[in-house]
């Protein structure tokens, strides 16, 4: 893509994302289901450059309704459609897809989304590498109740490490059990805010919720400080 075509791309965007310091990150999408297909999207929209998927699992019928895939993914591994879906809007983006559960051989870069549906996976995560990435970020989504966390300094990283309670403590069911597509895109939505704001230098929001049924928004008194950027 040329110099000009790069600048039509981001016009819009210009003033809101700083676009060398995304395009400098080396990114990393685990689970890609209902809240990390929507990641990977609106990563790849925004100008990521290096983007790794990590998931296991196969596209089922379920899928299509709640996750954004497209009836000829059904049977297909999430982590080569998902790519597929990314390089249809920028053919140009260094995809790595990784069809495994998440383990520490697998880099998780300077920015992380973690998108997976247990707080047992999350934990493993998290102790295995998350918590030395420069940005995370963690969507949590039930029915219309979603709840985004972020960290990248020490406060938010004590703070983040503080919701990782016992699995036998969590409510029965994966936490998509109950899902719609506009849950999905919105909780998706936030964590890229938080990066976003991570990109500015801007303090983050170590943990929000949102409750649509209520019409509810919490913010934690706890901000993440401003952080040192990569690149």
């Amino acid at each position: 893509m040329s110099t000009t075509q790069l600048e039509v791309r981001f016009v819009r965007q210009a003033q809101l994302v700083p676009q060398a310091r995304l395009a400098s990150l080396d990114v990393a999408v685990v689970g890609v289901g209902a809240v990390g297909r929507q990641v990977a999207m609106q990563l790849a929209s925004l100008g990521v450059r290096r983007l790794r998927l990590v998931d296991f699992d196969e596209v089922d019928a379920s899928n299509v309704t709640t996750q954004g895939y497209v009836r000829g993914d059904v049977g297909r591994r999430k982590v080569d459609a998902c790519r597929d879906a990314v390089l249809a809007i920028d053919p140009e983006i260094d995809v790595d897809a990784v069809l495994n559960r998440w383990r520490p051989a697998i880099p998780l870069g300077d920015a992380a989304f973690c998108c997976v549906d247990s707080i047992d996976a999350r934990s493993a995560i998290w102790r295995g590498g998350g918590g030395l990435v420069g940005f995370w970020a963690d969507g949590r989504m039930r029915g219309e109740t979603l709840r985004v966390l972020s960290a990248c300094d020490a406060a938010s990283r004590a703070h983040y490490s503080q919701s990782l309670f016992p699995q036998h403590e969590a409510q029965a069911g994966a936490c998509t059990a109950r899902s719609t597509i506009y849950a999905a895109g919105m909780t998706a939505g936030l964590m890229l805010s938080q990066l976003v704001r991570w990109l500015r230098g801007q303090p983050l929001d170590a943990d929000l919720s949102l409750n649509l049924l209520a019409s509810e928004l919490i913010v934690s008194t706890h901000r993440a400080k401003e952080a040192t950027l990569v690149g």
